[in-house]
């Protein structure tokens, strides 16, 4: 579905879309009421997965993208080209995804996919850009699994599940606790991810025991006994996971539950979740409230333009068109979808307002992570 602009807000990118249909048969620069400046715009991409599992994620780091592109726009766009940021919705779906890329296909002004989120969209996309060989920058991705670096045609700047686990048991290892469990959201994540954290634990040297997901997390919360493992790696997003501390709130065994970045703490603590349990997130990019300067333009691009309090996910939804763009400045000659590749397959390392991105041998950029955590009498620290 294209995504029109207008006031936005999480409920306004909910409600304040059409089709994907229409973006197959009618390129935005075609359709009826659009002024002719239109089409000589750069066209920026976005994919966003609206399924119920991935939307705390995607609508975060749409709103943030949208945001960095107005403000991107207003000063000037892309060597004094503006840039029409096009997000697309799918529906988690191998044909939905299809659909949105045989129409990105179709429009000749697009020279990027920037941000696409959330993780499970991003790795489907970078399987089929492969398989298509399209020749397009997937730039920025909200793509969490490391298994997946090292493609030609993506470029990854947040660090891997990997790194944040890394992060994060290192930040418990003070504790000595010999084994964690790994709990997932459902039998979707047990299936695309297990694997992967399995191979992360044996990396760290950290005996790992798996909790199957059946079907109901407040169910599997109050199933746990003394033998569970003391730390809890929690595999899904906010929701579920509010489900899933609520199982296990009130039992006497103190347990300390580790999430990753697709978790929004602060949705957690409004929805009245993990009140007697210290409950800690990675996150992939800096807190909100520090003094880097990418993110206090954040904080005021997004004060400015929406009612929407700060959060990681959006964040790095801004720092994501921010990189684009910083790198989109500096393709020499015309811009198109190849020299925009090109441009991007050297892999500069550019200083997004003092988020470095700095790629490794992996074409990863660099493995920066930060943490937050909920204590047990309710505040948000980190």
């Amino acid at each position: 579905m294209i995504i029109h602009p207008s006031t936005w807000s999480r409920r306004s990118v909910l409600r304040g879309t059409i089709g994907l249909a229409a973006c197959v048969t009618a390129p935005v620069w075609a359709q009826p009421g659009k002024s002719s400046g239109t089409a000589r715009a750069l066209v920026v991409a976005q994919i966003v997965d609206i399924t119920a599992s991935q939307l705390d994620v995607s609508r975060d780091f749409l709103i943030g993208s949208r945001a960095a592109w107005q403000d991107i726009n207003a000063k000037g766009g892309i060597n004094g080209h503006p840039v029409h940021h096009l997000p697309l919705e799918v529906d988690g779906s191998a044909g939905s995804l299809r659909a949105a890329l045989d129409s990105i296909k179709k429009i000749p002004n697009c020279v990027a996919l920037s941000g696409t989120a959330g993780d499970r969209a991003a790795s489907q996309l970078v399987a089929l850009l492969r398989q298509d060989q399209h020749d397009i920058a997937h730039v920025a991705p909200w793509l969490q699994n490391a298994d997946l670096d090292g493609d030609n045609r993506t470029f990854p700047i947040f660090a891997s599940r990997q790194d944040q686990i890394a992060q994060a048991l290192k930040s418990l290892s003070i504790m000595s606790v010999p084994e964690l469990g790994a709990v997932y959201a459902s039998e979707q994540e047990y299936a695309l991810y297990r694997d992967e954290v399995e191979r992360a634990s044996t990396v760290l040297k950290i005996k790992l025991k798996s909790y199957k997901p059946t079907g109901n997390l407040t169910r599997l919360g109050k199933s746990l006994t003394p033998d569970t493992p003391r730390i809890l790696l929690f595999v899904g997003g906010t929701p579920e996971l509010a489900q899933f501390t609520q199982g296990f709130d009130r039992q006497g065994q103190q347990r300390y539950v580790v999430a990753m970045a697709d978790v929004n703490l602060q949705t957690m603590m409004q929805m009245g979740a993990a009140r007697h349990t210290p409950v800690m997130a990675t996150q992939v990019v800096p807190m909100v409230n520090s003094t880097l300067a990418v993110v206090r333009a954040y904080r005021e691009t997004l004060a400015r333009l929406f009612d929407e309090p700060p959060t990681p996910q959006s964040l790095a939804g801004y720092i994501a068109a921010r990189y684009t763009s910083d790198v989109l400045n500096t393709v020499e000659g015309t811009l198109t979808r190849q020299s925009t590749l090109l441009t991007f397959q050297q892999r500069q390392t550019v200083d997004v307002g003092g988020f470095h991105v700095r790629f490794n041998a992996q074409k990863r950029s660099g493995s920066y992570v930060t943490q937050s955590m909920i204590t047990p009498d309710g505040r948000l620290v980190g």
